[in-house]
């Protein structure tokens, strides 16, 4: 056993697991919802808008939720937070099956949205808490491809409950399928999960009393604006192909419904194995002697300087270019992301991990809202898809200009607040 293996103990990797299958059923609650569309319009007879605004009561609620979650989970702690939120998502989740109309559907989606907002400040604090600096985007990476396995494989899941050729169930069984997995994650982790003793090498004064941290002590750090603008910036981009790629393909490129079904998983397979290899590569970095912080910045600069090729998607008619660029952009998005979210624990102290993972959740959860939801809307009306696929080809090195600036890469010691 190496001195890394004596001083954090290999359950870490125990930890992780449960941490990728519960973000990876925290998709599941929400892709269930695109692709059981069809059948909710039909049982409750909705239309498009009253279904609409389901969609739009998780967004918010989820944005505003990262405000409340983060300081939830610094005060009741990741094991009983991450268990709490799990079982009460997924009874929000499989609840949606039930709904008897607009008003019941809009507020369980939004409960949904409330309730999931606690999973990102709890898994990041999680790892914090059991990983060393060096694996820690390594370890972010590995649980942050629950979403992409989750886009991946849910419709062929959902299919096999619901065909004559599978279990043959109602559709409402899907929903039920997904909240029972969640319910018994949460029971899982209530019960392996337990404090790690081991002090980070990377704090400074550990023996001193935690200070009760307010969204004011954050907000006056210039790292706290530095690591919300890179949410603010990134997540759009990430929310626009999951909620345009497919009526981009189908739409202007003239994809079947065969060709999206294959494509979805080449581009997000492309995702999971590349942005893993920029966390393995960011614990290099840091193996080789670089400061974690340079290491971080490095790396999400070779992300950030590969998104401005990928808007050569929005311009090329050849499908396997699309494919292939989009899933760079997946993958350089997802790579950026988990340094962005390492970086937390890198410039502050664990004991305010999850408020501070919190409030950047909330400024990519604005950005999302307002350059996801409303930007294309007026660009694609407008201009068609090509403006929008610039701007989200920008918004990563402009993110990383504006971070380098608040940032300092030289530095070792974590904020005081």
């Amino acid at each position: 056993m190496d001195e890394l293996d004596k001083k954090y103990s290999n359950y870490r990797w125990v930890i992780l697991f449960v941490l990728f299958a519960a973000t990876t059923v925290n998709y599941y609650d929400r892709v269930v919802f695109a692709v059981t569309a069809t059948y909710i319009k039909d049982a409750l007879q909705i239309g498009d808008r009253q279904y609409g605004y389901g969609v739009t009561a998780f967004q918010f609620t989820y944005m505003i939720g990262f405000l409340i979650a983060g300081k939830v989970i610094d005060k009741l702690g990741t094991r009983v937070g991450l268990s709490l939120s799990m079982f009460l998502w997924s009874l929000a989740g499989g609840l949606t099956a039930i709904s008897t109309g607009p008003v019941s559907l809009s507020l369980l989606r939004g409960t949904l949205g409330l309730t999931e907002a606690a999973h990102f400040p709890a898994a990041i604090k999680s790892v914090a808490e059991w990983f060393p600096p060096k694996q820690r985007t390594l370890a972010t990476t590995l649980f942050n491809s629950g979403p992409s396995i989750a886009i991946m494989t849910s419709g062929v899941i959902i299919v096999w409950i619901i065909s004559a050729k599978g279990l043959n169930l109602d559709w409402r069984f899907a929903y039920y399928f997904f909240a029972a997995s969640g319910v018994v994650l949460s029971i899982v982790w209530l019960l392996i999960y337990k404090p790690n003793k081991v002090k980070d090498d990377t704090d400074q004064d550990g023996s001193m009393p935690a200070k009760k941290v307010r969204w004011s002590h954050l907000l006056v750090a210039r790292e706290s604006w530095g690591i919300m603008v890179c949410k603010f910036c990134g997540d759009p981009v990430w929310w626009f192909y999951m909620a345009w790629l497919p009526a981009y393909l189908f739409d202007k490129r003239g994809f079947n419904l065969k060709a999206v079904a294959w494509a979805l998983p080449v581009i997000y397979g492309i995702s999971i194995l590349l942005s893993n290899v920029v966390g393995w590569a960011t614990g290099r970095l840091i193996d080789k002697g670089m400061n974690p912080v340079k290491a971080r910045k490095t790396m999400m600069l070779v992300c950030a300087l590969c998104m401005p090729v990928t808007a050569i998607a929005g311009f090329t008619g050849n499908s396997v270019a699309i494919i292939l660029l989009v899933g760079l952009a997946c993958a350089a998005h997802s790579g950026w992301a988990a340094n962005n979210f390492t970086l937390v624990s890198d410039c502050f102290r664990k004991e305010t991990v999850g408020s501070m993972t919190g409030l950047a959740g909330f400024a990519g959860g604005v950005g999302g809202v307002l350059i996801t939801g409303v930007v294309p809307t007026m660009l694609i009306e407008s201009f068609g898809y090509s403006p929008i696929f610039i701007l989200m080809g920008i918004l990563h090195p402009v993110a990383f200009v504006v971070m380098n600036l608040l940032i300092k890469s030289e530095s070792t010691k974590k904020v005081e607040l």
